[in-house]
């Protein structure tokens, strides 16, 4: 049994907040409907596209587990069975510019009198307030959100990062908030608006850095590796480099080969309990008992200095060898993984965290799996579907739909027949 078994998502999302969520929530194994425009679809099924004619990695990607039925919102037909829909499920997902639903017809006050116990979720860029109704896209969320303008090295310009934390993240905020709304309606029998703002979501995985902002009105930063290079700190949380944003020093250094390997980089820290072994490591072992090392308060001034020796030891040996070294006596360190090394890499194959998908047009490709483990309840993953794939199937199913009235909506335009072309090409 699914854990999510027996839920049913009206999913109305595009690209990549929206889609994050409804993947994640039919990875547990809610039925998600996709609707999509007649012949257009999500926009991302031809966005980035590496094979001509098949859906990008884009979409499939972040599109798995679900079923796709196309439908014309604008046409009255359209309309009817769209809030055919509403009725049968438990949980709309949007992420449509704000105001975009009312404009159809269908606010919240609507929706509540149609279904009650409908959850009516968004994903927005910004929540109430003066930029609500701006348009936000990941980097954009990045930088309104706080992670730009403490990301990159100190005299260099704002940066943002390669993980999706806009987007995905706010996403995975979204889920939460949509099974957390489902619990309570177990409890009072009504659904509710759930709402994650992607400049929130930024922030809320930004909190250290505004732990850093108050810290700061109290004196320097002095796990920051600029205080120990006597660099004096403004008035905002500062660019960081590889400062590990914690209470235990850490920093990337260069191991052997990094001259031609841009990956042959460990992330190395010093924490304070193991500083013993780290000193025997790296060839230091009167740094245990000076006065200028020993203690951690002390060798705050020292972190360059410090990692410099440390780079020193890791360049006579590769990532690995580094990190073999460093596990049996407790230190902390990571080797950086480049995207080639995860895809290769068999353990994340066994758990499913990488998983192997065959897809009709597109052949086999690889995709994350779900990152969340349940014991009782395994997240299977299932190729995305193509467009239309299963609207006769959910008119029939949901709605009670008979041939007649299927073939009805098809002459009206309310619902695609894009499958029947689909299926062509792929056999």
């Amino acid at each position: 049994m699914k854990a999510l078994d027996g839920v049913r998502i009206l999913d109305m999302t595009h690209v990549q907040s929206g889609p994050t969520c409804t993947q994640l929530l039919a990875w547990f194994g809610a039925d998600v409907i996709k609707v999509e425009r007649p012949g257009v679809g999500d926009a991302t099924r031809g966005q980035l596209r590496d094979i001509p004619d098949a859906d990008s990695l884009y979409f499939t990607m972040l599109n798995h587990n679900k079923r796709s039925i196309t439908l014309n919102t604008k046409s009255e037909k359209g309309k009817e069975i769209f809030e055919g829909l509403l009725k049968a499920c438990d949980v709309m997902v949007e992420n449509f510019a704000p105001g975009a639903l009312d404009r159809m017809g269908f606010s919240w006050e609507r929706i509540q009198e149609i279904n009650p116990r409908l959850i009516y979720a968004s994903v927005k860029g910004f929540g109430p307030g003066p930029y609500e109704d701006c348009k936000v896209y990941e980097n954009v969320a990045q930088c309104t959100g706080g992670s730009a303008s403490t990301t990159g090295f100190l005299g260099g310009p704002p940066t943002v990062t390669g993980a999706q934390i806009g987007d995905s993240g706010t996403g995975l905020h979204l889920a939460l908030g949509i099974v957390t709304a489902l619990y309570h309606r177990e409890k009072s029998g009504k659904g509710q608006r759930v709402l994650a703002a992607m400049q929130d979501g930024v922030l809320n995985l930004c909190r250290v850095k505004l732990r850093d902002q108050q810290r700061l009105e109290h004196g320097p930063l002095k796990e920051y590796s600029q205080f120990g290079q006597g660099i004096e700190f403004g008035e905002a949380t500062p660019r960081a480099g590889n400062d590990s944003g914690g209470g235990q020093p850490g920093w990337i250094v260069k191991c052997k080969g990094w001259e031609t390997d841009p990956d042959a980089y460990v992330y190395f820290i010093t924490q304070a309990a193991v500083w013993g072994n780290i000193c025997d490591l790296i060839g230091e072992p009167d740094w245990k008992e000076h006065p200028d090392y020993a203690k951690p308060e002390a060798r705050l001034d020292k972190i360059p200095q410090i990692f410099d020796r440390i780079e020193e030891w890791t360049k006579t040996k590769n990532k690995f060898e580094v990190m073999e070294a460093c596990n049996p006596l407790n230190i902390p360190c990571g080797p950086i993984l480049s995207m080639k090394e995860l895809a290769a890499e068999p353990s994340l194959r066994e758990t499913g965290t990488i998983v192997e998908v065959d897809h009709p047009t597109r052949g086999k490709y690889l995709t994350v799996g779900n990152p969340i483990k349940l014991s009782d309840s395994p997240a299977e993953v299932v190729r995305s579907p193509l467009l239309g794939e299963h609207t006769d199937e959910i008119l029939s199913e949901v709605l009670d739909m008979d041939n007649e009235d299927i073939a009805a909506a098809k002459a009206d335009g309310a619902v695609g027949d894009e499958f029947a072309s689909s299926k062509a090409a792929a056999e």
